[in-house]
């Protein structure tokens, strides 16, 4: 019996327990957003109370709620103002001064370009990797097809070309533009983030591709 008891006592004990590291964290956010209305509301009140009625400064609490709110919206506007009216002359400032300092302005100035290069604006700048020989037959070169499009150039040459871009290597922000017959393209099944990276390590980084699904390299026209 006092066995059975005591099993009781230990059941409930652990339920007990359970329920209050389900509820500490619903108290400890409770009491962090009660303690931000306290300190910002109770903070910025008494300038309101000096516009408000006396017979609607009866609820306090409520009031350091509404005032809270207002506090956080006002700080919202001024970081938009300041984003749109300051950020650009900041960000315009403490490029000057990084571009400034001997070394880092040059590896500062690769890193821009890269970014600007191969950023979220120009990610569908290449549409597909493909493999080019280059600088001479029998020399294959990794390119990025950057256009199927048929204008003055093509029209002089008298042929269908498109537009290759041959990546410099480790350094991919400088290249080539050279224009190719389609039969002189083979369009690789590596995704564009694949191909940068070989092209970045020196060929190092190789992605992973099934050796059976392979395409024979086209042979030049």
């Amino acid at each position: 019996m006092a066995i059975r008891s005591t099993q009781h006592i230990v059941t409930v004990r652990t339920a007990f327990f359970s329920g209050i590291l389900l509820l500490a964290p619903l108290a400890v956010t409770i009491y962090g957003f009660i303690w931000i209305i306290g300190v910002v509301g109770g903070s910025f009140r008494p300038l309101f109370d000096l516009v408000l009625p006396l017979r609607l400064q009866g609820l306090p609490f409520v009031w350091d709620v509404a005032v809270t709110l207002v506090v956080c919206i006002l700080i919202t506007l001024l970081g938009f103002i300041s984003n749109y009216l300051f950020g650009k002359y900041l960000l315009d400032l403490g490029e000057r001064v990084i571009t400034g300092i001997p070394g880092v302005s040059a590896v500062y100035g690769s890193v821009k370009q890269v970014v600007a290069t191969f950023g979220s604006q120009n990610r569908n700048l290449f549409s597909r990797v493909v493999l080019v020989q280059y600088p001479r037959p029998g020399v294959w070169t990794l390119g990025f097809l950057t256009s199927k499009t048929q204008a003055e150039a093509q029209t002089r040459a008298g042929r269908e070309l498109w537009a290759v871009f041959v990546p410099t290597s480790p350094n991919p922000t400088s290249g080539f533009v050279l224009f190719f017959p389609p039969t002189e393209i083979t369009e690789l099944d590596m995704s564009v983030g694949d191909g940068m990276k070989m092209v970045i390590s020196g060929g190092a980084v190789v992605p992973p591709h099934p050796a059976e699904s392979v395409k024979k390299p086209a042979n030049p026209a």
